[in-house]
């Protein structure tokens, strides 16, 4: 049974960093992508960025490229989002998920980053104020 488990949200204040984190259990094998996902009250879920666990490969969006990175600790299955100069649209809840994919730079060209992944965590809350 794959399980994913968020941590690491709270109250930052405008310009301020937080770091998320993400356990992900119980895939038999290395070929899976973890991806982070947020959605504000009143809009809808909105990809981040994702990370091919079995080489690294990373992909972010447009909307967050150069404030948001995604890294991963392969030794405790842990996957990271990396959150630089926040500002209040950036609160939301945000979500760890995981699929059996790669996850890929081609997204750019095809849409974005995937919203259907297989599965979620519980999500975790970012609120910035001040």
């Amino acid at each position: 049974e794959v399980q994913i488990v968020e941590s690491g949200g709270g109250l930052v204040q405008p310009g301020g960093s937080l770091k998320l984190s993400c356990v992900v259990s119980g895939f038999r094998s290395a070929d899976y992508s973890v991806g982070w996902f947020r959605q504000a009250p009143g809009k809808e879920r909105e990809g981040l960025a994702c990370i091919a666990h079995e080489d690294g490969n990373t992909y972010t969006e447009d909307s967050v490229k150069g404030r948001f990175t995604i890294s991963e600790d392969n030794a405790d299955n842990r996957v990271y989002l990396q959150m630089d100069n926040l500002n209040s649209e950036d609160t939301a809840v945000y979500y760890c998920a995981a699929e059996k994919s790669y996850c890929t730079k081609t997204y750019s060209q095809t849409g974005g980053l995937p919203l259907d992944y297989d599965y979620w965590g519980q999500g975790t809350q970012v609120t910035v104020s001040s």
